[in-house]
Parts: C-alpha cells; structure tokens; sequence
C-alpha cells in the first residue's frame, strides 16, 4: 500500500452535487510524506527533518527547522512527523518554503497525523495587536504582519520588502485553542506580503481564523476551516477552493474585509468557491437555524463573493448584514460588495436575500470578473495574473 501510495498518489473525491473531480497531487510531495524506514528517501534536497520522538532527527519543532534555514534563494523542504507541536510559527524568509505533514493519507485532510496548537486570544487589550495571537505568521516582518486599527489598519511602511513568494503547507492542522468561544481575536494563520498555499489544511479557532493582510496572497484547498465570529478577515486577497467552512456558532459574519485604495483597480477579498459552509457538529445545528450571516462589512470597501457554494440551515435568510443599524457607521455603499453566484442549499432562499436589499446575487457576466484564483490575485504592483505559486495540481481551470 505504501509502495501504491508514492507511485500514483492519486485521488477521486465524488462529494456532495459531485462538485469534486478527479485530481493528481504532486507526486514528489506525496512521495516525501508517505512514510518509510527513511523518511527522507523519496523527500528533495535541501529537505529538513522535524520529529519530537526520533533522535536522529535534524529538529524537534518545527520553529527550529524554519529558523535554521539560510536567508538565501534556494528552496527549502520541512518534513514534519506525526504529533502535536505546541508553539508558534513564524515565516520571514522570502525563498520558497514547503513543509509537509507526513502521512498515509495525503488526499485526506481529516486523517491529518500534525496538528500545531497555539492558545491566544486578544482579550481586553492582552495585546496590542491582534497579530500576536496567530498560530502560524508568514510575513517579512512584525510591522507587515499587523492588523492595527481604523477604516485602513496598520500603516505598512511603503519601503517593507515582500516576504516569501512560494510558501505551501500540505497536510497540517493549525488550532488555537485559547478559548472554547469567541472571546477576542485569535488567529490560526496570518499571511501578510507573501503567497502561501495551504492544501489538504485544517484551521481551527472562534474568532478571526484567517487573517490575511495587507499584500497577502492565500490560496485554500479543500481544507477544513472552523470559526465562530468574522473568521475570514483581512486587507489581502483569499481564495478557498472545494472546503469545509464550520461554523462553531453564530456572531459577526463568516466574512469581514477591509478594502483598500490603490492606484490601480484591485481585486482585493475574500472569494469562496465550490465549498460547503455547514454547522460544526449535528449537535448545534438545530439552534443555529436561520442565525448565521455570509458576512459584514469591515469597511465600506469590503468584498467578498461566494460561488457555487452549498449553504446549511444555519444561514440567516438576507445573507449578508451591515456593520450596524446606523447609516453612519454601517461601512455599507456603492463600492461595498457581497455577493453570491449559484449558492444552493436550505441557508439560500432569493426571495429573502432580494427583500433583505444587502446581497448581491451576481448574473454570469459579474462572477465572471471573479471567476478565478486567476481573476483576482495580483503583484504588489497591481500586475495579473500571479498564480505562479500555487500547485498546479490544485488549480482545476
């Protein structure tokens, strides 16, 4: 079975409304997971070794495996064996970065052997940024990665570089696990002025989930992603492709981003596609019935389209909502977009969402500026299409 698993590392995933297809994973990352007498064996070069019980190991965190590594341009591996890692992780470098969880199951995010715990929320001002709460960090430095305050967040000097260009995790499951509600921000990941892609992932918190700010690129695919209160936020550019979105409960929205003025017309938001968005558990699905909003708006800027996507009971029949009932403050516009194309399901009712009048349903010829990871992400510069860095076995156009 090991042998079948390095060689073909194929998958047929037929889920719900068979919205899934056929794919190839990257034979050589499978090959490096798969487990073997070496684990190094069928792993690239310039591959590094994390295990917390093997000795002849090169570390025992992952933290020390990502700080040994060079500030050079050459690709780096990071084999991590199965266990729970308590620490946090912080990626600056700008070279390419893939750290795999090892496993038997590599087409399978819910058979994941890795799981990064890290417990921190932002509660009563513990912090001054939300930033510091993040299991997982990958920006260039502190000062990219934070959130800050006000309708335009924390001001990035102009002159901070970009961080790294190709970061991939496959197979890891991220949770912070400060509290078992939404108590403040607490971050699973934070990405920043860098590309990342996340594969076959699970990130797990209450509030603020995802963070990806200001020149952050990130890519989801058919991860699981668990929150409670706006966890999907950001300033950057998100795309989350054949997922699990659970919803722990009801607060905010699942979504809440800030736009952002540039010189050049961006894409910038939060794009959910070919997904399931579903209460957590059997268990608090029936009080979360008609509770849950698709989003809110962080500014009057803030975009965030749903496509395709299959939408439980737990969906509030209007959709979206505003950031408050006052014309003042409801961050809510003619540059404020939240939409849908093709949602299904028992939480999509049309009549509903057209007499709410705050979701858009979006014809063909408007999803189709978005239709795309390659519609959407950008350069720093404003420049399209950047795609470069994701797997392209992951990429179904």
């Amino acid at each position: 079975m090991k042998t079948e698993q390095r060689t073909n590392c194929f998958i047929t995933a037929i889920l719900e409304k068979e919205r899934f297809s056929e794919m190839v994973l990257n034979t050589a990352t499978c090959k490096c997971q798969a487990p073997t007498s070496n684990p190094l064996t069928w792993c690239p070069p310039n591959t590094l070794w994390v295990s917390q019980t093997d000795c002849a190991a090169d570390f025992n965190t992952i933290q020390g495996a990502i700080s040994s590594l060079p500030d050079n341009n050459t690709n780096y591996t990071i084999l991590v064996m199965p266990g729970m890692y308590i620490e946090q992780l912080n990626v600056t470098r700008s070279a390419p970065l893939t750290i795999l969880g090892q496993t038997t199951t590599p087409n399978e995010q819910g058979n994941n052997a890795v799981t990064v715990y890290w417990a921190s929320a932002n509660s009563n001002g513990r912090f001054t940024d939300n930033a510091f709460t993040s299991v997982l960090t990958v920006a260039p430095n502190l000062a990219a990665s934070l959130t800050g305050s006000g309708n335009t967040g924390y001001p990035v000097p102009a002159d901070t570089p970009f961080g790294c260009i190709d970061f991939r995790v496959y197979n890891i499951d991220f949770r912070n696990v400060a509290t078992e509600i939404s108590a403040g921000p607490s971050l699973a990941v934070s990405i920043s002025r860098a590309n990342a892609g996340f594969y076959f992932s699970g990130f797990y918190s209450y509030q603020d989930t995802v963070y990806v700010g200001k020149l952050g690129n990130a890519y989801f695919y058919r991860n699981t992603i668990a929150g409670q209160t706006d966890f999907f936020y950001g300033f950057g550019t998100a795309w989350i492709q054949h997922s699990w979105i659970q919803m722990r409960s009801c607060g905010g929205g699942v979504t809440a981003w800030k736009g952002t003025n540039t010189t050049f017309a961006n894409k910038y938001g939060v794009y959910i596609s070919d997904s399931f968005l579903n209460a957590a558990n059997s268990s608090i699905a029936p009080a979360m019935v008609g509770k849950c909003y698709l989003g809110r708006p962080w500014n009057a800027q803030h975009r965030s389209v749903y496509i395709n996507t299959y939408m439980d009971a737990s969906i509030r029949g209007q959709g979206y909502e505003k950031w408050s009932s006052n014309p003042l403050t409801d961050n809510y516009n003619n540059y404020t977009i939240m939409a849908e194309y093709k949602s299904s399901g028992p939480g999509f009712n049309l009549t509903a969402r057209i007499a709410g009048k705050v979701t858009q349903e979006f014809t063909a010829d408007q999803a189709r500026l978005y239709r795309t990871p390659k519609d959407v992400f950008m350069k720093p510069d404003g420049s399209q299409s950047d795609i470069s860095w994701i797997d392209p076995a992951a990429y179904n156009w």
